[in-house]
Parts: structure tokens; sequence; C-alpha cells
């Protein structure tokens, strides 16, 4: 019986043990920003819409209004100012 108690407390010490050096994405733990969303769904709508959308102008706007208007490729109104006639 002792030894089963201690080959259990074995476990248990050795897991909060590894806990120490588990690593985890630091952006799963804290708030999505904004900035960072907002330039890669520039690239997103670059990819998909090709050269008529202006990607460089779209990334400007990111940088000017701090993330705050994130272009959404599928909704004209948000990715209108980037399009051209080609």
């Amino acid at each position: 019986m002792a030894g089963k108690i201690t080959f259990a407390l074995l476990i248990v010490v050795v897991t909060f043990l590894n806990l120490n050096f588990t690593s985890a994405d630091p952006a799963i733990a804290t708030a999505y920003n904004p900035f960072e969303i907002c330039i890669e769904n520039c690239a997103q709508c670059k990819k998909m819409l090709g050269a008529w959308f202006e990607g460089p102008l779209c990334v400007e706007s990111c940088i000017k209004f701090k993330g705050k208007l994130i272009p959404e490729c599928e909704d004209f109104a948000s990715i209108a100012p980037f399009l051209n006639k080609l």
C-alpha cells in the first residue's frame, strides 16, 4: 500500500515539474492584436483579388488607423477604398 502511495506521489511531483517546461503561444493567452489582423487581412485580400486590390494602400491604412478599420475580403464596403479599375 505504501508503494502505491509513493508511486502516485512521484507521478504528481513529476507532473508539476513538467508544467514549468511547457511552452504555449502567448497569443492564445492574450487578446488579439487588431493591427496584426489588419495586416494579415490586407495580404489575404491581395492574394484573393490580385491586381484589383491595392495592398500597399491597405497596409498604409492599417498603420494610419492603428488597425481599427480591418478589411474583410468578402465585404465590399470594407475593401472599396483599396480597389482599382485596372
